[in-house]
């Protein structure tokens, strides 16, 4: 039977995954993938926690693809662009495609817990300004790391 629902004590209970993120040694967070537990393929929904101290990802943008973050527990710091926002619990934070480089770091003496809701296109770009890098996502291919000093405009 399909599941639809994932109750509090679920999602309470849920391990998650652990991951560090590849770009970026200090993001450190657990991930619990709400929307794949329902079948859920176009958006994705997760619940991260970050530990206080640690970054949740490399600083980055989608060229086409929106997201946007809802903080549940805790204080961060949030990036977007070059200036810095404190956030905390009830906390919402929008993504738009093509817009600032955005991260967030955990300020707080607590973990930082919020929700994050995502599309899932089939093909996107994702820029990683502070390292000079860009990623190409394609469905069904490899996804490919690129230094901004070897892309080459073809117009």
């Amino acid at each position: 039977m399909d599941k639809y629902i994932v109750t509090h004590d679920e999602i309470e209970s849920s391990e998650g995954v652990q991951q560090t993120h590849p770009l970026n040694d200090n993001a450190h967070r657990r991930v619990k993938n709400l929307g794949d537990v329902t079948g859920l393929k176009n958006i994705g929904v997760h619940i991260f926690e970050v530990q206080p101290g640690r970054q949740s990802t490399e600083p980055h943008f989608h060229h086409h693809e929106e997201e946007c973050i809802y903080i549940l527990e805790g204080e961060a710091l949030a990036t977007i662009g070059d200036s810095t926002f404190t956030v905390r619990s009830g906390d919402f934070i929008g993504y738009r495609a093509g817009g600032e480089p955005h991260g967030l770091e955990n300020s707080g003496v607590d973990v930082l817990r919020y929700l994050v809701i995502g599309q899932r296109l089939a093909h996107d770009v994702v820029d990683y300004p502070n390292i000079r890098k860009r990623l190409f996502i394609n469905e069904n291919l490899p996804m490919n790391l690129v230094d901004f000093d070897d892309l080459t405009d073809q117009n």
